[in-house]
């Protein structure tokens, strides 16, 4: 799976693996979240958009490949996109054009939509003034 080609492929660069990991307030309607690896949610009520973060495709180089979920695939956490439900879609335009993620890692490449089960299961994972910290630290 891509996930797993675009794992090793940070961690030859020195990063840790891809854990999806996801995390969202209650009381926000709309936001995002980030994990110390490099992947972010972006949460509207219980469906989070997943992908890599601008670091993490900088990290990668020119992303040549991606492997995706079949729709209608389900998830417990700690599996490699974390607790989720089931994939309510998967980006068609990465097959096609994979370094969509180059471009547009925080739009138009993402991963996967998915709606969570437990949407406090997110609630470790960074905001974003952590995650640029985080990413500041990383780089010294």
């Amino acid at each position: 799976m891509a996930v797993r080609i675009l794992a090793q492929t940070l961690r030859a660069r020195g990063a840790n693996t891809v854990a999806w990991r996801t995390t969202y307030h209650r009381t926000a309607f709309f936001s995002t979240k980030y994990t110390p690896q490099h992947e972010y949610i972006t949460l509207k009520g219980k469906e989070g958009t997943i992908g890599i973060t601008d670091f993490a495709q900088n990290s990668l180089g020119d992303v040549v490949y991606v492997d995706l979920p079949s729709v209608g695939d389900k998830f417990q956490k700690g599996d490699p996109f974390g607790a989720v439900e089931s994939v309510k879609a998967a980006s068609d335009d990465l097959a096609e054009k994979p370094d969509l993620v180059n471009e547009e890692a925080m739009t138009g490449g993402w991963f996967i939509k998915l709606e969570l089960d437990d949407v406090s299961d997110v609630d470790e994972l960074l905001d974003e003034a952590a995650y640029k910290e985080h990413c500041e630290n990383e780089e010294h």
